[in-house]
């Protein structure tokens, strides 16, 4: 599998609200973090998560976490 662009290296902290969110794993969408089609024709496909309750969130943005789409803090190794 081919290397997701890494979009930042920093991660997106947002206040997100009970739902369900599909993360980018490509690194090309122009709504990062989240998906926004832009993976069309390639290996990659959002990754779905849902939040139960309101909260904080650090998503990742550098593509290399280990926790997707949650930031682990890979971004500090590049």
């Amino acid at each position: 599998m081919a290397d997701p662009k890494i979009a930042d290296t920093r991660p997106s902290v947002l206040e997100l609200e009970a739902g369900t969110y599909y993360y980018c794993t490509c690194g090309e969408s122009q709504n990062q973090p989240f998906c926004d089609g832009s993976h069309s024709g390639t290996e990659f496909s959002p990754q779905e998560f849902s939040v139960e309750d309101k909260k904080r969130c650090a998503l990742c943005q550098c593509k290399r976490t280990g926790n997707a789409p949650f930031c682990d803090g890979a971004h500090a190794k590049l």
